[in-house]
């Protein structure tokens, strides 16, 4: 445990306020869950939960199954990193935090499909090498759960409508896994 040096007091209704800096280099954003864990010396742990970290290695098996019938990089994330990978280095894509601009695509809760010609997307903060080939938000319950990805690499071929609704098949199937 990394100490802050931030003090805060608990108000009269229970409530501790997270600084701002501490939100933003978590991404810990209003509505996030919290799952709290309680030490033996009386220490408080706070830590964002996923519900996505729940179906880790089912999200696992997906992305090997759909990368070995594609022979495309699969790659699924929650709301913050890479949770699951198959057809890439997993330490150049595995739990590195999502890019802004996955971040706000998954916003958007559309499907997206790189055209040739376009900006290319990054799925992830550091990997410049991948970008995003299709992706398709996984939804529970309306909640934005995370996102469902094909990657390419330089020179890869762009991808179809295929792959695009096949992106779109597996995110549905993960967002019913969700809600059981």
């Amino acid at each position: 445990m990394k100490a802050t040096g931030i003090v805060r007091r608990v108000d009269d209704l229970g409530r501790i306020v997270i600084p701002k800096e501490i939100r933003r280099t978590l991404r810990i954003r209003e509505g996030d869950p919290l799952e709290i864990y309680t030490e033996k010396d009386g220490g408080v742990i706070f830590r964002k939960y996923s519900p996505m970290g729940d179906l880790q290695d089912f999200a696992a098996q997906m992305c090997d199954s759909i990368g070995a019938n594609t022979g495309r990089i699969a790659a699924v994330s929650d709301r913050d990193a890479i949770i699951a990978l198959s057809g890439a280095p997993k330490r150049e894509l595995l739990d590195k935090p999502n890019s802004d601009a996955l971040s706000r695509l998954m916003e958007q809760r559309r499907n997206y499909r790189y055209e040739t010609g376009a900006q290319m997307l990054h799925a992830a903060d550091g990997a410049e090498k991948f970008h995003l080939g299709v992706a398709a938000p996984i939804l529970s319950q309306g909640d934005l759960m995370g996102c469902v990805m094909l990657l390419l690499s330089d020179g890869d071929t762009p991808m179809s409508e295929h792959e695009q609704k096949l992106a779109q098949t597996a995110a549905d199937f993960l967002g019913k896994q969700l809600e059981n």
